[in-house]
């Protein structure tokens, strides 16, 4: 992480734990949590208060149903005019914007397919983040695994694959693709029979890497 961006982000960690600790109740409304996801995920989720409650945001998306983008980055405006004073980096003005009151934004747009609801958003960041200080945006991918195998009568094994991929563009939209179970990482606990055993597997399954390059990821089973 370059020094300037770490500075920033466990600043950023600090006044987000001091506004969600603070006794007033209106200074704790104020983060925006996508502002808060964004920071957090930069620094490889800091232990804090409201890095916590973003995390807990960030999984909540992947769980059944909807499944919806785990950072939906266009509800936080980096983009949005500061008062005075130079003109600040991206990750500057996220830090500022982090405390304002959240824009009207729309909700992702869910597309149905056979057995499950899958949102997308076409919406993107509202600046330009195709450098490689937002890669870890587009580290982010989420898979819906639904998954079983068996054998028949006639000793032929009987496979359903229905994984789909989710993962965001440059510049922050998101969508799903079809995949497979032979695309799902290692970290993740779906662990297919060598022979054709019965068996069945559901769950959504995401995995980043930080500024940093750390890797990280959840499961959630169904």
């Amino acid at each position: 992480m370059y020094p300037a961006l770490r500075t920033t982000v466990l600043s950023a960690s600090l006044a987000l734990t001091a506004a969600v600790s603070s006794p007033a109740p209106v200074q704790a409304q104020t983060y925006q949590i996508d502002c808060a996801i964004l920071l957090c995920l930069a620094g490889g989720w800091p232990a804090s208060v409201p890095c916590a409650r973003a995390r807990a945001e960030f999984i909540r998306r992947i769980t059944p149903w909807p499944v919806e983008p785990p950072l939906q980055i266009w509800r936080c405006p980096m983009g949005a005019s500061v008062s005075g004073g130079a003109p600040l980096s991206p990750m500057e003005r996220l830090y500022d914007i982090a405390f304002r009151e959240p824009p009207v934004s729309t909700r992702p747009t869910p597309i149905e397919v056979p057995g499950l609801i899958l949102a997308q958003a076409l919406e993107q960041a509202d600046i330009d983040i195709s450098g490689d200080a937002f890669d870890f945006v587009r580290s982010i991918r989420v898979y819906h695994i639904q998954f079983s195998q068996h054998q028949n009568r006639d000793g032929d094994c009987i496979r359903s694959d229905s994984t789909r991929l989710g993962s965001y563009g440059t510049q922050g939209d998101y969508g799903w693709a079809r995949s497979s179970v032979a695309a799902v990482p290692e970290a993740s606990s779906l662990a297919v029979p060598e022979h054709c055993r019965s068996y069945s597997w559901r769950s959504v399954f995401v995995d980043w890497r930080d500024h940093a390059g750390n890797y990280g990821s959840e499961e959630v089973r169904y």
